[in-house]
């Protein structure tokens, strides 16, 4: 008998989680036309969507917003709210609904202004069976398609963040540095890095436990995402270590931001902060510049790191720029 780690080796390789059946499709239709609504829903029913009916737009827009459906198929021409309107309805919905539009040859105007507003798709009437299924068809396809790329983005993304503190994370930190050191060296522009490290943060873990500790990190993260430029780069380096890559920040600047930043920490209030020495949590920063103090990455880090090296030796609390009398 296979093992269960046997038998997940046993199934397809690569291939996308399954679309949804046309069972769980639902299908609005919309039309004023009781012949027309009742023809819709035997073909779609047929096909094993799941179809409802709406007998105007207003009646169409009240079942939205009772009821989510995938696909919405309505008549552009009707009494008091028409086709254009059940469009504009559908683009407010807090749920993503696709809207395919009926037109009669006469309206094709009607239906490309439709389409401006946000319709996936429209039919032309007379229309047969056929046309009918492949436009409904095409337009599960392209959900699907959709959802498939919301989902491939969700992921990348994810996968460039820390779990705890939401900020980049150590690897997509380095991917980030790499490609601002390049630009910088390449267009003869600056970069800088701040390295930093929260002061005696083992005493606030032994004092309070981890827990308490991932709440501070948290905090201290959004903090310094608030203290940052918005073309800055904010990462958990790791532990309690972070890091900004300031863009366009000369050795003068990157010190001034990095300043604010430890004043930030240093006057906001961490729970539990009294057990740390002095009565609160503090940061000590060490900042480094391309190309005036390293030429590449490596480099870049490397003199951050001894730059935040000898904050703390001079007694924490305070931020120190490579090239600086005190760090060499």
């Amino acid at each position: 008998m296979l093992t269960p780690e046997e038998l997940d080796h046993t199934q397809p390789q690569g291939e996308d989680e399954e679309a949804p059946s046309k069972g769980d499709t639902r299908i609005l239709v919309v039309d004023d036309e009781e012949i027309m609504r009742a023809f819709l829903k035997e073909v779609l029913s047929d096909e094993g969507y799941v179809v409802e009916l709406a007998v105007s737009g207003r009646d169409a827009v009240e079942k939205m917003e009772q009821q989510q459906y995938d696909i919405i198929i309505t008549d552009i021409v009707m009494p008091e709210l028409d086709g254009l309107g059940v469009v504009a309805a559908a683009k407010d919905l807090p749920y993503d609904v696709d809207v395919v539009v009926m037109t009669g040859y006469a309206s094709m105007e009607t239906a490309v202004e439709s389409m401006k507003l946000g319709a996936t798709d429209y039919i032309t009437k007379p229309f047969n069976i056929d046309q009918i299924r492949i436009i409904v068809s095409n337009a599960i396809k392209e959900r699907a398609l959709k959802r498939q790329a919301a989902e491939g983005e969700f992921y990348k993304e994810l996968s460039r963040k820390d779990g705890l503190t939401n900020l980049y994370n150590h690897r997509f930190f380095h991917q980030l540095l790499e490609t601002e050191v390049s630009r910088a060296l390449r267009y003869n522009r600056v970069v800088s890095l701040l390295m930093i490290d929260i002061d005696n943060f083992k005493r606030f873990n032994d004092s309070h436990g981890h827990p308490a500790g991932d709440v501070a990190l948290k905090q201290l993260a959004r903090l310094l995402e608030k203290g940052s430029r918005s073309c800055d780069f904010v990462a958990r380096y790791g532990g309690e270590e972070f890091a900004v890559i300031a863009p366009e920040a000369a050795p003068d600047a990157a010190r001034r931001m990095a300043e604010r930043l430890r004043e930030m920490i240093a006057d906001a209030h961490f729970e539990g902060e009294e057990a740390m020495p002095g009565g609160s949590l503090a940061i000590s920063i060490g900042v480094a510049t391309v190309p005036m103090q390293a030429q590449d990455k490596c480099e870049l880090v490397e003199r951050a790191d001894q730059a935040l090296y000898r904050a703390k030796a001079l007694g924490r609390n305070r931020v120190v720029v490579y090239g600086d009398e005190s760090v060499n």
